[in-house]
């Protein structure tokens, strides 16, 4: 081809460059542009000065009506727009610790308790009303005249969060490790309750005789047995799901940081599951940040490494700025007593025990709090009785006085009563926890006050050195204690206080023991009659009162802070037990995100 001529690619035409004729048109440019601006600028400036007022309100009034064109399309984008909460967010909760496993069967502590619920269902779980509703159950029916026989169905969507199904099989298993001693689980009562598996979705459970409240203890979590089902019950704790579960809740782990080398703090991070049969969770992210005590995790909170805590006492809500944090009190299915033992030297005597109650101003103690807390007279928590329930007679510092002095108590010259040369000496016990310090405190003073010689002691049970349990709960090592009582949704009291419980392994820590009260609590737990079981225990309640095994102080309360662009539990909920405020978890956000209103 012709034009295919490298010679010519090459080839540039060659420029030449002036420097004279350069020169000559900047100076040219130069006069032009000095001649435009003497004549437009110079010697006009005299007539912009007669007109600047005239400028000087145009611009003005043109800034006005930006201003206010903003200040309308402001106005006007408030009139359809509103903030609602954001999803995908992350949740961060302070919670105290340790978590040593995540294996739900071994769940002892706040933050493995909470690990529990969020990683694994159960069969049944309360609800924001605080009754029981269907979790991984669809149905129960009690299949015999005798109420020993329970058939629950089961979802048939249920997976694990590595895919397989979740059947009535892993229900069974799970029920198996928790009746086999070796496993050493957290979780009791069910040695004698026969489990049958009719297939996928539904199992049998065949009780030794009627338990009312047997549906209250399909609430455990359940467990992968394709996981574990060939591991010994006496490893599977050490087993490595314990650091790595599979679980089917509505959040499965994503990994868990060890924030400071060997302690006990820890963040538990967590991603939604995506395929919960529930439904998919508010926030994508959830984290359980551990903490060693409440002063740590206001430090937290002050430090915004969270954006909400529980397990703080009454005593740590003044500590939080109010203004950054929403605070939230809630009453839970728990009281806190003066237990008894009515096996002590002193305590015998139930006249001790009628002037200690009488001088016992239990609202004095609740207005110590921090929050409002409610009475706590009997032995159930407010409402789960109905009818003629009884009442305690209330505080009476005279009438104390009077039955002490009666019963030959006498003021010595140091203010103690003494009688027979003995003097009224008790050893009063608490846990470690600012709140039942404070009201030891209290009670402690309001007794001496009465001239009872009081030993307060305070006790850690997380201190291995003390050892709580095997020193002082199991051989009563103590006349009073000053004692949470966990009772539930139902009334059913049978552990606290039927004799047959006030053993070492037993958690009737008064030793409490009257055949009225053995026979109304058997009785009201064997039958499954509403009516009839509040009358059993309407009967229990009066011969308790008159017993005076323990003196009801308050109704505890569940304490929950979080961060004002988050939400959480409804402070209209019912809480059974703080692990509940999770019964709405899937409706929880952090953050918020402007969206326009529906017409």
């Amino acid at each position: 081809m012709a034009d295919d001529n490298r010679d010519k690619w090459y080839r540039l035409p060659k420029v030449s460059f002036n420097k004279r004729n350069l020169t000559n048109r900047m100076r040219k440019a130069e006069g032009a542009t000095i001649r435009h601006a003497h004549k437009f600028i110079i010697k006009r400036w005299s007539s912009v000065r007669e007109v600047q007022w005239h400028i000087t309100m145009w611009i003005l009034a043109m800034g006005f009506l930006i201003a206010a064109t903003g200040l309308q399309l402001m106005w006007y984008q408030q009139s359809y727009k509103t903030t609602a909460p954001a999803r995908d967010g992350t949740y961060a909760e302070a919670v105290l610790g340790p978590i040593d496993t995540l294996n739900p069967l071994f769940a002892s502590t706040s933050a493995e308790r909470s690990a529990s619920y969020l990683m694994f269902s159960s069969l049944l779980r309360y609800d924001t009303s605080g009754h029981l509703n269907n979790d991984l159950a669809t149905k129960i029916v009690i299949n015999n005249d005798a109420k020993t026989v329970y058939t629950v169905t089961i979802r048939s969507d249920a997976k694990w969060d590595d895919g397989e199904k979740l059947t009535a099989s892993d229900v069974a298993f799970t029920v198996g490790l928790m009746k086999n001693p070796n496993t050493r689980t957290a979780i009791s009562g069910w040695k004698d309750i026969l489990v049958k598996v009719t297939n996928d979705t539904t199992i049998t459970f065949t009780l030794p005789s009627t338990y009312a409240a047997f549906e209250h203890a399909l609430t455990f979590p359940i467990v992968p047995q394709h996981i574990l089902g060939k591991i010994a019950p006496s490893s599977i704790r050490e087993n490595g799901f314990s650091k790595n579960p599979i679980g089917s809740g509505p959040f499965k782990l994503s990994f868990v940081q060890n924030v400071i080398t060997n302690s006990n703090r820890k963040v538990v991070y967590m991603d939604r599951n995506d395929s919960y049969y529930g439904g998919t969770a508010g926030v994508a992210r959830f984290q359980l940040h551990t903490y060693n005590s409440s002063d740590e995790i206001i430090q937290a909170l002050n430090l915004s490494e969270v954006n909400a805590a529980a397990d703080l006492s009454p005593a740590d809500i003044s500590k939080i700025d109010s203004k950054r944090y929403v605070i939230s009190s809630q009453s839970i299915q728990s009281g806190v007593y003066a237990i008894m033992n009515v096996k002590s030297a002193i305590l015998t005597d139930v006249n001790v025990r009628r002037a200690l109650e009488l001088g016992t101003n239990t609202s004095a103690i609740r207005g110590k709090l921090p929050v409002a807390t409610k009475p706590l007279d009997l032995p159930f928590v407010g409402g789960q009785l109905t009818g003629d329930v009884p009442s305690v007679m209330g505080y009476n510092f005279d009438s104390a006085k009077k039955i002490l002095d009666q019963n030959g108590w006498k003021l010595n010259a140091n203010g103690v009563r003494e009688k027979a040369g003995k003097q009224l000496k008790l050893s009063v016990v608490t846990m470690k926890d600012s709140e039942f310090e404070s009201v030891l405190e209290v009670i402690s003073s309001q007794w001496r006050t009465l001239g009872v010689n009081i030993e307060s002691h305070v006790l850690d049970p997380n201190d291995v050195t003390q050892n709580v349990v095997q020193n002082i709960l199991q051989p009563r090592s103590y006349d009073v204690l000053l004692y949470q009582l966990n009772i539930g949704a139902d009334p059913d009291v049978y552990a606290y206080w039927h004799s047959s419980q006030a053993t070492q392994q037993g958690s009737n820590f008064s030793n409490y023991s009257n055949m009225i009260s053995d026979d109304a609590l058997s009785s009201a737990r064997s039958r499954i009659e509403p009516a009839l079981r509040n009358a059993k225990y309407i009967t229990f309640a009066r011969q308790w009162l008159a017993d005076v095994p323990a003196i009801g102080l308050y109704q505890s309360t569940a304490q929950y802070v979080n961060s004002r662009n988050v939400k959480s539990f409804d402070s209209s909920d019912v809480l059974i037990a703080p692990i509940d405020r999770y019964s709405d978890v899937l409706n929880w956000s952090a953050g918020n995100r402007s969206v326009y209103k529906t017409p």
